[in-house]
């Protein structure tokens, strides 16, 4: 299958003769087999047979295959979230001593679990602006640095990754690229394509789509050479899987192997047999819905640009702003739904514009299937001054907007009468 509508109802589970049409459910936390025997030879090799839905399930393993069909990847593991993902990315490849270089434009959870969380796991994480150079980048380089972290579209401020900039670094040290793709969805962007090792994504978001369930992904492309001597944790034998070496035992996509062996094998973040089947439902509008949520968005941010009351609207697709050059390379199919709006207006009139929408829903999510929005200086960033606001880079008269799949002259209509 090369097109990615096809994959996307396709992809990951085929039906057998006699078999259900729809991928089915196997909401189980175990599963039996006929000798002792058996069950040992699953301990000795994880990909042999699903054992415990801890961290493999047939029905999540269908959704698995999916994604990395999608983003032109070897493998892929579902997480129970976003953050699951992203840490779990880390604690793969990074330990205490070790170091990890990530773009300064990611999403403030990310951030947090990054500088504080992680610090305290003794692993310490530099950040560098995403529009650096690569002599500025290949500056912030350790020895003991062990992968670059960006966002191909940064939740919220929307700045694009220049992915292949940050590929060309991460390649001649060594060391693999990891991007959150989750804005985009691999229906906009494979970042895989433009030099990524690793790929994760909220799944919560676009993936999902209908703002049923908390979720996560990693997505491994299988490209990277982790026999490099810079990750013994690969090369040398798992004493805590019976001697496991990972790039020699699964040369295909050792990252992942040793992710859901490991590490999901530890922490428990698996997502259970019916969240798969909630994902799935999600993936197979995917390209539809990533078309049509580009299209309103794109629409939405040209009337917007053009209203008397608003002073600025940040959307990568508009010939204005900063980063639609670099939209034009990655995101050749859009940029999703999401933007950020100023009014001219103070806080409090900001707040009574949120208040009059009637269509638009008032919600802390991003990337539903409705058309939603957010105030962060009243909600997210409540407990900051006005001063401290402007420090970090929010206005109190700034929204977040999320352009959902309702026909696009009633998404217009209503942010017309809330502006009046």
């Amino acid at each position: 299958m090369e097109h990615d509508e096809t994959k996307c109802l396709h992809s990951g589970y085929t039906p057998q003769n006699g078999g259900p049409g729809v991928m089915p459910i196997f909401q189980s936390t175990t599963f039996r087999f006929n000798s002792t025997q058996e069950i040992a030879a699953v301990f000795d090799d994880p990909t042999k047979a699903h054992i415990y839905s801890r961290f493999t399930n047939p029905t999540v393993e269908c959704v698995e295959k999916k994604i990395a069909d999608l983003e032109n990847a070897k493998a892929a593991m579902c997480t129970t979230s976003g953050q699951a993902a992203s840490l779990i990315s880390i604690l793969n490849l990074a330990s205490s001593g070790d170091r990890i270089l990530s773009s300064s434009a990611i999403y403030g959870g990310t951030i947090n679990l990054f500088a504080v969380t992680l610090k305290k796991f003794g692993i310490e994480v530099d950040f560098i602006d995403v529009d650096a150079d690569e002599k500025e980048i290949q500056a912030k380089i350790k020895p003991n640095t062990k992968a670059i972290f960006g966002e191909t579209l940064s939740n919220p401020s929307l700045q694009i990754m220049d992915i292949e900039k940050f590929a060309a670094v991460a390649n001649k040290n060594q060391i693999p690229l990891i991007v959150d793709n989750t804005f985009p969805t691999p229906i906009l962007c494979k970042p895989i394509d433009f030099g990524a090792d690793i790929v994760i994504h909220s799944t919560t978001k676009y993936m999902d789509g209908h703002a049923l369930q908390v979720g996560g992904v990693i997505v491994d492309s299988g490209k990277f050479d982790f026999n490099n001597g810079k990750f013994p944790d690969f090369t040398q034998p798992d004493e805590s899987y019976h001697g496991i070496i990972y790039t020699k035992d699964y040369p295909d996509c050792p990252y992942i192997i040793k992710a859901r062996a490991q590490l999901m094998r530890d922490f428990g973040c698996y997502p259970s047999g019916m969240s798969g089947f909630l994902l799935n439902i999600g993936l197979e509008t995917l390209a539809l819905r990533m078309e049509r949520y580009s299209k309103n968005g794109l629409q939405l941010a040209e009337f917007l640009n053009q209203h008397p009351k608003v002073k600025a609207v940040n959307y990568p697709m508009l010939k204005d702003n900063k980063y639609y050059h670099l939209a034009q390379k990655y995101l050749k199919k859009g940029a999703s739904g999401v933007m950020s709006i100023t009014l001219k207006g103070d806080k409090d009139e900001t707040i009574k514009f949120m208040d009059k929408l009637k269509l638009a829903s008032k919600e802390v999510h991003v990337a539903d299937i409705r058309t939603c929005v957010l105030h962060p200086a009243s909600s997210t960033h409540r407990q900051l001054t006005n001063e401290q606001l402007k420090a970090c880079g929010i206005n109190p008269s700034m929204v977040r907007v999320s352009a959902g799949l309702e026909n696009i002259d009633d998404i217009i209509k209503d942010f017309e009468q809330a502006l009046l």
